[in-house]
């Protein structure tokens, strides 16, 4: 029952988790789209700087900005943070019951950093508000020099990938970069934008004029907030694709994936001025491309044959626990050895098998071949972190029975 418990939980967080993000990522496209779509007022006067008409849902809609305030402030506002703060909490949750609850599954590989648990654990959970601080310092020291500060952050984010992924495990360090930017966003919000509303608010109410420089502040980590939408969902989403994470410059296809997440997001926000820069697009793709273009196999080179006879070499005798033959018995005792804790009817490490993908019966191999040629051989992304030590020569063995099968 704790097992049932604990996956029912699990999906609970993930759908929370998931839409709150629909609802935190769609205000903010929304907000973007009134602020950059907004024409000089009709009639003038009133403290409005920019108007909007829609239609949507049956009806027009007329929104207007003031700069500073109304002359008569309203007595309910809309306050844009708890999408915000339910998207960050609900996400720390779901790190914590996966990851940081099994960080020798999920987040050690000792090909990597060879850390202990509770050091990759500290690690991980300092790598979220570390990255805020020095976000912030960058900030404050740098100021309002607005493209200077944008070559920094993005200098700073390509520096936060390489570093996680000299840390953590291919999968672990995609989502800890997308779990530490998202970090950034949510305290932006929290520290800087949502705390210089209410001042500016609180000053309006004694019948002050407010300081600007807070507003100032928040409108900036607000632009930075949305270029970091769409590279954040790109790092989430490619967890999902071991391809990427096994790559041996994961940090650089990572760093290319959200380039193009940020070069689409320009696209959206010129086109809310009514700007078509559809070579905004063009360039996206073309980085895409050239990311599957690096990360697609390639066919090894035929061996030449030498020119003078070598002697053979003896063989050296395989380890006792180790099966030397590409038999499907040998194949499922290898599989036993390194994946039937999860991969299992009943696993003894997690809940439920991952992708219902189970290993205990040899009709098992034969219907999952191709994904454990793809898991096991070419990415060797499997096991996790390869946490029960799976060698070269067992991955040989599963390679040559998969080669031998008609």
């Amino acid at each position: 029952m704790s097992a049932y418990l604990v996956e029912a939980v699990g999906l609970l967080l993930r759908w929370l988790h998931v839409v709150a993000a629909i609802a935190w990522i769609g205000e903010s496209f929304y907000f973007v789209a009134l602020d950059r779509g907004l024409t000089p007022p009709k009639v003038g006067g009133g403290g409005v700087s920019g108007e909007s008409w829609s239609v949507h849902g049956g009806g027009f809609y007329h929104k207007q900005k003031y700069l500073v305030a109304p002359a008569v402030m309203p007595e309910e506002l809309h306050w844009s943070k708890w999408k915000s703060y339910t998207t960050w909490i609900s996400g720390f949750c779901l790190f914590a019951m996966l990851y940081l609850a099994s960080p020798g599954l999920y987040l050690i590989d000792p090909a990597v950093a060879a850390w202990t648990p509770a050091q990759a654990v500290m690690l991980a959970i300092a790598f979220l508000p570390g990255s805020w601080l020095v976000y912030d310092l960058l900030c404050r020291l740098v100021g309002f020099r607005d493209a200077l500060l944008g070559a920094l952050v993005g200098v700073y984010v390509v520096a936060l990938t390489y570093a996680a992924t000299q840390c953590f495990s291919g999968r672990a360090a995609f989502l800890i970069v997308g779990a530490s930017m998202a970090t950034i966003m949510s305290a932006n919000v929290f520290f800087v934008i949502i705390p210089g509303q209410k001042r500016m608010v609180a000053a309006l109410a004694r019948g002050e004029a407010p300081d600007p420089l807070p507003g100032r502040r928040g409108k900036q980590r607000s632009v930075h907030n949305t270029y970091f939408t769409l590279p954040v969902v790109f790092a989430m989403l490619s967890i999902h694709y071991a391809t990427a994470y096994a790559h041996p410059q994961s940090w650089l296809v990572l760093v290319l994936f959200m380039a193009a997440g940020a070069v689409i997001r320009q696209f959206f926000v010129v086109w809310h001025s009514r700007e078509r820069a559809w070579w905004l697009l063009a360039v996206a793709a073309a980085v895409l491309l050239a990311v599957f273009g690096m990360m697609a196999p390639r066919e090894p080179a035929a061996a030449k044959a030498p020119a003078v006879p070598v002697p053979a070499t003896p063989a050296v005798p395989a380890p006792a626990a180790t099966p030397a033959v590409a038999t499907p018995e040998a194949v499922q005792a290898i599989l036993g050895k390194h994946c039937i804790q999860c991969h299992s009817a009943k696993p003894s490490m997690i809940a439920s098998a991952p992708k219902g993908l189970q290993f205990d019966q040899p009709d098992d191999l034969r219907k999952h071949a191709e994904l454990i040629r793809r898991q096991v051989v070419a990415l060797k992304v499997m096991p996790p972190g390869n946490f029960t030590g799976m060698t070269d020569q067992e991955r040989s063995v599963v390679e040559a029975w998969l080669a031998s099968r008609p």
